[in-house]
């Protein structure tokens, strides 16, 4: 199986005239919107969404987030995430978030992003409940197949 068939759409729509800039393109704001969207919906696929959060008091919270463009999104175009877990420990999640156009594997953009598991009645990190960790366990099952994402890992700097 493919990253197209293996990392669930945690996203999809159409980019709208009012996330469109100047040069006719995705405004990179946009960009981190779409991302964040995804990973709402992402809580979803591993059990925190609202029944889920009311049920554990726990939420996610983002510590980290790198973005690539890659190419020049325009207003109109059909487009979905994917996300793919890199790895997980007691309290955070490493994913990767791709943006393509619907049904076509061509990478648009990526997002790096670390997470963080958090008591809300604390706002303290805290160990995944017992009701998500074994979601989170099953997909890195799952996925483990994949390949690293050409642009995760990456750090921004100028040569020396």
């Amino acid at each position: 199986m493919s990253e197209m068939d293996m990392a669930p759409v945690t996203w999809r729509g159409n980019v709208l005239h009012e996330w469109v800039d100047f040069n006719g393109h995705l405004r990179d704001a946009f960009y981190l919107l779409l991302f964040s969207m995804a990973s709402d919906n992402w809580m979803e696929v591993i059990g925190l969404d609202e029944a889920g959060r009311a049920a554990t008091g726990h939420s996610l919270f983002t510590l980290e987030a790198h973005v690539n463009y890659l190419l020049e999104v325009r207003e109109g175009v059909a487009v979905e995430v994917r996300t793919q877990l890199l790895g997980h420990d007691a309290k955070r999640l490493h994913l990767y978030h791709r943006l393509h156009r619907a049904d076509d594997p061509t990478l648009l953009a990526g997002s790096e992003q670390m997470l963080l598991n958090v008591d809300m009645s604390l706002r303290r990190s805290a160990p995944f409940a017992a009701s998500v960790l074994p979601r989170l366990q099953a997909l890195a099952a799952q996925q483990r197949s994949l390949p690293v994402p050409k642009f995760a890992g990456r750090s921004i700097a100028l040569p020396a």
